[in-house]
């Protein structure tokens, strides 16, 4: 295989232009034009990852097969592409100087003073060029987090230089996303912002060799001529991004912008013929035109910020365009659903997901919405902690296990019906020590989830410490709830349903981690389909 060629997307003016979106754009067109593409996120936090992050810092953590617990960016890479990633995939400043750290404690720098340049930089870059080691992909495309001229992305910004100038502009080439706000008062676009963020990327010692324009209205071609001309770039690399209604309209219209065709001129790559990109607009025309209406509530303890369930709001997306079905997602604070208000705030629901989460706070809401979902025969779907709460529900109110619970709630509760892993009782850290990864899980043939999946084995992604009590089985069998999908190795259970219910299902893993556009998510193809039906 020839050389790997790179290529850095920076962001400037504002954070959350959607850099991550245009990298899954960029490798989505690549990939269809037959290139092998990998992406990977550069973020400058000082967290060795995103797992002990509050999803109010930083939306979602997402999980990857291999059970790296990364930046939610590594799910939009997945979801266009419908390529797994891995933990080389997503590097955090915390990750490279904790490794700058260990070799120095270690005397790998045979004394030497060890400093930002070139000590962290080169295991910078030694991480950017990891990530295609084995010669795996042709074409790596690097996000850089955070936004040009913050100080905690300096590092990151000199190795890109630093890797520029080592491999050649015809190996290397830096995208520069940046905004151009119309002002409304004087009915304007204004290209200032975008000039001083170039200008940022200059006194960087960066020449960006494509700019990609963020903005709300159309872009003329004045407007281009002008920022090609005080940004040093030619009009063919000046990009319009306008907004759209999806996200996934976004390759499409970097397609008709020729972003990739302007790329790989100047990667000296040929561009062979236009992707026809037949799977995605039939997607797109589903999505844009349904047949079915409904309204799924989910429920949750971080609401307020729709990025925290990003992967579950996305599957929803790819399900409801299979279906041909718009979805509505009513977003329900688990805290504030109590006794004498669940059926008010559940009424007229076509299907509820109860979403993970950790810790007790909004618990009991849960465990009333899956009290709720079950006496009323309304299509139910519990994700990990969402299982947890349907296990203790039905214990308390089939069961009659007056006081059952999750010990992460309750150390002392009488009927510990999900209890700790017998492994994790000795674990004091809380970053990196769950059951994190793809596990295999053994389907019977006679469950409903075994139509849905076609086959008896499966893999899904975890992301818990706690498990459904073995101790308790037989109760729940008899009772009518059936673990349906053990893992073959430990016996643990993976996923609950209940065969006398129109559609009511637990599952232990993430589901959500493994949809994409072109592979939706089988239990959620279902749950939407059985909320239709509903």
């Amino acid at each position: 295989m020839a050389d790997v060629k790179y290529i850095f997307v920076t962001g400037g003016v504002t954070s959350s232009l959607g850099k991550g979106i245009i990298s899954a754009s960029l490798a989505k067109l690549l990939q269809s034009r037959g290139y092998s593409v990998t992406i990977q996120k550069l973020d400058p936090y000082i967290n060795v990852d995103p797992g002990t992050l509050n999803p109010y810092e930083h939306g979602e953590c997402y999980v990857t097969l291999d059970g790296a617990e990364t930046d939610l960016d590594l799910g939009h890479y997945e979801r266009f592409l419908n390529v797994p990633t891995s933990q080389a995939n997503n590097v955090t400043t915390g990750r490279i100087y904790q490794s700058v750290i260990n070799k120095e404690r270690r005397g790998d720098y045979l004394g030497k003073t060890v400093q930002v340049i070139p000590h962290i930089t080169d295991e910078i870059k030694r991480r950017i060029k990891l990530v295609s080691s084995g010669n795996k992909f042709e074409i790596v495309i690097t996000e850089i987090g955070g936004t040009v001229g913050d100080i905690e992305s300096l590092p990151y910004i000199e190795s890109v230089r630093q890797i520029k100038w080592e491999l050649g502009p015809r190996n290397c080439l830096v995208i520069h996303l940046t905004l151009v706000p119309y002002l409304s008062a004087s009915g304007e676009l204004k290209t200032k912002p975008t000039q001083h963020s170039v200008k940022a990327l200059l006194e960087a010692g960066i020449q960006p060799d494509i700019l990609v324009l963020r903005t709300e209205r159309n872009i003329t071609q004045d407007i281009k001529r002008k920022v090609a001309l005080f940004c040093n770039v030619g009009e063919d690399a000046v990009v319009e991004s306008v907004d759209v209604s999806t996200i996934y309209e976004v390759p499409v219209r970097m397609l008709e912008q020729k972003l990739d065709q302007t790329v790989l001129a100047k990667l000296d790559l040929p561009a062979g013929d236009e992707p026809l990109m037949t799977d995605w607009r039939e997607f797109l025309r589903k999505l844009k035109n349904p047949k079915h209406f409904i309204t799924v509530g989910l429920v949750g303890k971080y609401v307020e910020l729709p990025d925290a369930y990003k992967s579950i709001a996305e599957s929803f997306v790819h399900s409801g365009a299979m279906n041909e079905c718009e979805i509505s997602v009513k977003y329900i604070h688990s805290e504030v659903i109590s006794e004498n208000n669940v059926g008010e705030y559940l009424a007229g629901l076509d299907g509820i997901l109860v979403a993970p989460g950790f810790g007790s706070r909004g618990i009991e809401g849960k465990i009333l919405t899956a009290q709720y979902a079950r006496e009323n025969n309304i299509p139910f779907f519990g994700i990990c902690l969402g299982m947890q709460c349907a296990v203790i529900e039905f214990a308390r109110n089939v069961l009659k296990f007056e006081g059952a619970h999750s010990t992460e709630m309750n150390h002392k509760t009488p009927y510990p019906v999900i209890d700790l892993m017998e492994e994790q009782k000795t674990v004091t850290n809380k970053g990196g020590t769950m059951r994190l990864g793809g596990y295999k899980c053994s389907l019977r043939d006679d469950s409903m989830v075994f139509r849905f999946y076609g086959r008896t084995e499966i893999v899904e992604r975890h992301r818990h410490r706690y498990e459904f009590n073995n101790r308790y089985m037989d109760d729940f069998v008899n009772s009518g709830m059936k673990p349906v999908g053990i893992n073959p190795e430990s016996g643990l259970v993976e996923i609950v349903e209940i065969p006398t219910h129109k559609w009511f299902v637990g599952v232990q893993f993430h589901p959500e981690y493994s949809s994409t556009v072109v592979q939706p998510h089988p239990l959620f193809v279902n749950f939407i389909k059985a909320c239709i039906e509903k």
